[in-house]
């Protein structure tokens, strides 16, 4: 009962997972993404270390679908797997097992895959893809986030009882390796891709903030300077 997606940026080889769910903390989750690498996602019924399995053959060089390979080989439970896999070129590969519950399927675009399962139908996909595909000039983090909202908006999931809201979701960036660049989640909340959006607008204005006090310690100001400064030009 999740929709998600990975993507490369070909213009800043930033690489990119966006996950929302009615499972509670997901953020928590995804392990599977390395800038230099590439992005593993197991999702429907998990197994964690494939996607940690999975960036260290990125890592050294393997293709995607080679990657896919490996996994199967070493999971017997691969038909319960949903899986997408990114390499830091932009070459995709993805696995939708016949075990997960429908509706469940995967879309592979030019440096991108859309997935899901328990989902409404077939258009929860194309309302993530066109999400995605909307601002190709927007940051990475705007498009996934924008890719959640259209699988949202286009039914999202649905269990056995109706509709199922999305309690929790994320969005990470990776562009270093050793750290994210966006790190956004909400781990519980009765609308949480509205909430995520809320986050991540915040967290911009005050990333250069964060970045500059750690390069230029010796021009930093307090944080209740930076709060007070943009409150002055909020007002003006």
């Amino acid at each position: 009962m999740t929709f998600s997606i990975i993507a490369r940026c070909p213009n800043t080889g930033r690489l990119g997972l966006g996950i929302t769910t009615f499972s509670i903390a997901a953020g928590g989750r995804c392990e599977g993404i390395r800038f230099g690498a590439g992005v593993c996602k197991t999702q429907a019924y998990v197994k964690r270390d494939n996607d940690l399995i999975a960036l260290e053959l990125l890592q050294q060089g393997m293709a995607p679908a080679g990657v896919m390979a490996a996994l199967k080989a070493d999971d017997p439970d691969h038909d319960w797997r949903q899986i997408a896999i990114i390499d830091r070129d932009g070459k995709t590969a993805a696995h939708t097992g016949p075990g997960c519950r429908p509706w469940a399927g995967h879309h592979e675009g030019q440096g991108f895959v859309a997935f899901g399962n328990v989902l409404a139908g077939p258009q929860v996909l194309d309302g993530i893809v066109a999400g995605y595909l909307k601002d190709p000039a927007a940051e990475l983090e705007f498009r996934l986030l924008a890719a959640l909202e259209g699988g949202r908006d286009a039914g999202g999931q649905v269990g056995t009882d109706g509709h199922l809201t999305e309690r929790s979701a994320a969005i990470f960036v990776a562009a270093e390796p050793d750290h994210f660049e966006i790190d956004a989640r909400v781990d519980l909340h009765d609308d949480a891709v509205t909430e995520l959006r809320r986050i991540l607008e915040e967290f911009k204005i005050y990333e250069k903030f964060y970045k500059d006090r750690g390069y230029r310690p010796d021009l930093a100001i307090s944080q209740a300077e930076f709060v007070a400064n943009l409150q002055k030009k909020n007002a003006a």
